[in-house]
């Protein structure tokens, strides 16, 4: 299975390339959703949060408290390595079981942490949607009603946009409407439809 890592920072419209993925008939594994998969109650990974860092971390019905968690790891480097160590593996082996189950000739992992988290191990190629940050800075903050200094925090938390255009093989870039967007997607589409025949008929030696 040819795989595209597809990333970008928050506000950058990644999710909006991934819906048009899907809508082109492309099998696109969410790692959120994955992250969202392996903390669901009766999963161990639920208790020894729970254990790790107390009950507030549980809502009511007990879920997770993604905010409280959030809140409890963005500045405390020691605590957020834990917890990264603790999810990650899990979240790339939820990854990998969907990537498995793919029956579109390529496959899509979207990622906001893709190079970070060391899924970019997973994948084939990488496409980077692309927007300056300013333009980022103000679609961030319009469409989650944050305070542009959160906004920036988490930025800060993300790879420099240098870094990770430096490590991508294709840019899509979103600076325009979304037609400008889907106009770019669609011939990526084809040149990935293209890639990932000759990797079926030349697979790579092991």
């Amino acid at each position: 299975m040819f795989r595209i890592g597809l990333t970008g920072g928050i506000g950058s419209g990644k999710s909006a390339a991934a819906a048009y993925f899907r809508e082109l008939g492309i099998h696109v594994v969410d790692a959120d959703w994955a992250a969202r998969v392996v903390v669901q109650p009766g999963r161990p990974a639920l208790e020894q949060i729970a254990q790790h860092f107390g009950a507030s971390v549980l809502l009511e019905n007990g879920t997770l408290d993604r905010a409280q968690l959030r809140a409890l790891v963005f500045d405390n480097p020691a605590e957020r390595a834990w917890l990264e160590g603790l999810l990650h593996p899990l979240i790339r082996e939820e990854i990998l079981l969907s990537l498995a189950r793919s029956a579109s000739p390529y496959a899509i992992l979207e990622s906001p942490l893709l190079i970070e988290s060391g899924q970019h191990q997973l994948v084939d190629r990488i496409c980077v949607v692309d927007l300056p940050e300013s333009l980022q800075l103000e679609r961030a903050s319009a469409r989650d009603e944050n305070h542009p200094e959160q906004i920036r925090k988490i930025m800060a938390a993300q790879l420099d946009r240098q870094e990770r255009l430096a490590k991508a093989d294709d840019v899509l870039d979103n600076t325009a409407d979304l037609a400008a967007l889907n106009r770019q997607i669609e011939a990526l589409h084809q040149k990935y439809l293209l890639l990932a025949a000759a990797a079926q008929e030349c697979p790579p030696s092991k």
